[in-house]
């Protein structure tokens, strides 16, 4: 059955009028509504429609429906769909009607919140005047104001301060605008005081406030603050107002009440949290000491950040501010002897080491974690350099700590290896070296140095890397320099080198040549620079020659410096190594000479009587060590002898 055909409207007789057809489509009503001509003057002007006869009645009493077209603005919306303000207005390209889905009323309700969100909006950096930031400063210091003497007068109310903080809040946000022009706002917000009401935020009440003025202090300090500026006159200009706005902060006791703050917060609130993110995130405290890295000092002796940044890396569960405390801890001990030993004298080397102890048995979960560790072992390294700082790494057994790391081959083992090259450097690491050898640590080093895997996973053992050979050979060295002469421990050292038929000592030699093949070609490249500074009628001069021997060193000179040095030893303590050695060498068309060569380079860019750990001293090391420079005069003068 056709169900159409029951419901089909019957043909209507022939006319003169305009059929509608039976089943009409929006855009042919439309069509036939715009294509009627209308007549203002008439209110009948209508478009008549032939309508079908009634079956139940006769034909000649039938009636002509008609549906008259008034103008649009009379037009009955009462039937759309909702209440859609613009079903007859919205329309796609093809005449498809759509609407907006809102009523006339919260079309104004949108419009009106609209208009408000947009008072607060940054400015175009362009139209940026000193009226307009002056007019901003203005705002900023009367909603503090405000602020303050409301809630002096109404403390436990809060319905009384609220909308003060909302537009304190505000004026806080329309200060970021000022980073895009600092030559004109940063004066003038030092000049007008606002500097100092805005250091007193951070003592505000309402923890969400300086989480605020924290946002506000980053975006102008910001390390790119001026960088847009193509003009270099202009670009000075804005870092001298950035220096002259940082000075101000500083004056105003910005680091001490940051500090402050970051115990105050509480991280278990998210919002909390984040707020300890924007202070410590390598944000705030990285701007400044970016700018000036004497800050550190300051920001370690006049405030409490290094007791929380210990405290906080010792955090059970890792987070992003964890990872970020312990960046900060390794960047305040790069440069610094005053705040390595403030770091030991807090107990940071146990801390450091109880923290690291988790990856004696497994590997980090994740690369945040990965680098929360790397941070805190170059922490370690750093602060290593300091004589005082050895000791209490020896208290707290770090030597069996590393040694247990570097046996279980995970990825804290190259961390390992470097921490106790650093630790065994110089002659204050003379006891750590006794402590290694004691330990049995000569079995675990040569064991790595000869890249032999471990019997229980073979297959997870990483391969030992050129960083990782670095570090090997500068225990080696220290090991030598440190131990003394025909004591036992002595002994046990060359003994390394003789067992196995001299492997160990072959070993040396391979990493030998591997290295003077990189250097070669760094040579090439040097030479080839210096025929063509020559070419063009310039000359060598000593700043370039500095910059080429670190190239150098960065070559392969650096390993090859240190595997002779530790071939002269063994040359001159053993006739078997040397008698092997020298045969070695003779195969290759080489001789004692090349290494004496490499040596008296190595001393002769020695600064004044530098000691093993390349610290450079005006006199002789305590207890009659000999400097390294003297060390390297007595192995020279050996070689000269033997060759």
């Amino acid at each position: 059955m056709d169900i159409d055909k029951l419901f089909k409207v019957p043909r209507l007789p022939a006319s003169s009028k305009r059929k509608m057809p039976d089943n009409p489509t929006p855009e042919m009503l439309k069509k036939m509504r715009l294509d009627t001509p209308s007549n203002g003057d008439s209110e009948d002007s209508a478009m008549d429609v032939d309508m079908p006869e009634s079956s139940s009645a006769p034909r000649q009493q039938s009636r002509r429906a008609t549906v008259e077209d008034g103008e649009d603005k009379t037009i009955d919306t009462s039937f759309a769909p909702g209440g859609d303000a613009d079903y007859f207005v919205e329309e796609d390209e093809e005449g498809r009607f759509y609407g907006g889905g809102l009523t006339s009323e919260q079309k104004q309700i949108l419009s009106i919140f609209e208009s408000a969100e947009g008072e607060g909006t940054t400015e175009d950096p362009e139209g940026i005047s000193i009226t307009s930031i002056r007019r901003t400063l203005l705002k900023f210091e009367r909603a503090v104001n405000k602020n303050q003497d409301q809630r002096s007068k109404y403390p436990d109310d809060p319905s009384k301060f609220i909308d003060s903080e909302a537009d304190l809040d505000s004026a806080l946000k329309s200060l970021l605008s000022l980073a895009q022009s600092p030559v004109l706002a940063y004066p003038e917000l030092v000049r007008s005081g606002s500097v100092s009401l805005l250091i007193g935020l951070l003592s505000h009440e309402n923890a969400d406030i300086v989480i605020d003025v924290v946002d506000v202090i980053h975006e102008l300090t910001d390390e790119d603050v001026g960088n847009e500026l193509e003009d270099e006159e202009e670009h000075e200009e804005a870092q001298a107002a950035l220096k002259t706005l940082i000075e101000a902060l500083l004056e105003n006791s910005i680091l001490e009440l940051l500090v402050d703050n970051l115990s105050r917060l509480n991280e278990t609130e998210e919002s909390d949290r984040q707020g300890v993110f924007h202070i410590l995130g390598i944000r705030v405290f990285e701007n400044m000491l970016g700018f000036n890295p004497d800050l550190s000092l300051i920001l370690v002796s006049k405030t409490k950040m290094m007791n929380w940044l210990l405290n906080r890396v010792q955090s059970k569960t890792h987070d992003e501010n964890r990872g970020y405390s312990a960046e900060l801890l390794s960047i305040l001990l790069q440069n610094n002897s005053v705040i390595r030993q403030d770091f030991s004298k807090k107990d940071g080397v146990e801390i450091a080491l109880n923290v690291l102890s988790q990856f004696r048995r497994r590997d980090p979960v994740d690369a945040d974690e990965a680098e929360f560790m790397e941070n805190l072992f170059d922490a370690l390294c750093s602060a290593l350099a300091e004589p005082e700082v050895k000791s209490f790494f020896l208290a707290s057994e770090g030597v069996d700590l590393m040694l247990l790391m570097m046996r279980e081959k995970l990825q804290s083992k190259s961390r390992a290896i470097k921490t106790l090259d650093y630790a065994m450097s110089g002659v204050a690491g003379t006891i750590i070296c006794a402590s290694f050898v004691e330990v049995l640590g000569l079995k675990t080093l040569f064991a790595a140095f000869m890249g032999k895997g471990s019997r229980k996973s073979k297959s997870n053992t990483p391969p030992t890397t050129s960083e990782d050979t670095s570090h090997i050979l500068g225990i080696i060295s220290s090991l030598f320099s440190n131990i003394p002469s025909d004591s036992p421990d002595r002994i046990r050292l060359l003994t390394k080198f003789v067992e196995n038929n001299y492997e160990k000592a072959d070993k040396l030699l391979e990493v030998r040549e591997n290295a003077h093949n990189r250097l070669k070609v760094v040579d090439t490249e040097i030479e080839a620079e210096k025929k063509e500074t020559l070419a063009d009628g310039g000359e060598t001069e000593s700043e370039d020659e500095d910059l080429f021997y670190l190239r150098r060193l960065e070559g392969g000179l650096f390993t090859l410096q240190t595997v002779d040095y530790i071939i002269a030893w063994v040359v001159m303590e053993d006739d078997g190594i040397r008698g092997h050695i020298t045969q070695m060498l003779e195969r290759k068309n080489q001789s004692l000479k090349d290494i004496i060569s490499t040596l008296q380079i190595y001393r002769d860019n020695l600064d004044a009587d530098t000691q093993s750990n390349g610290s450079a001293t005006d006199h002789a090391p305590e207890g009659g060590a000999l400097s390294q420079k003297e060390i390297l005069r007595h192995l020279i003068d050996f070689l000269h002898g033997c060759s």
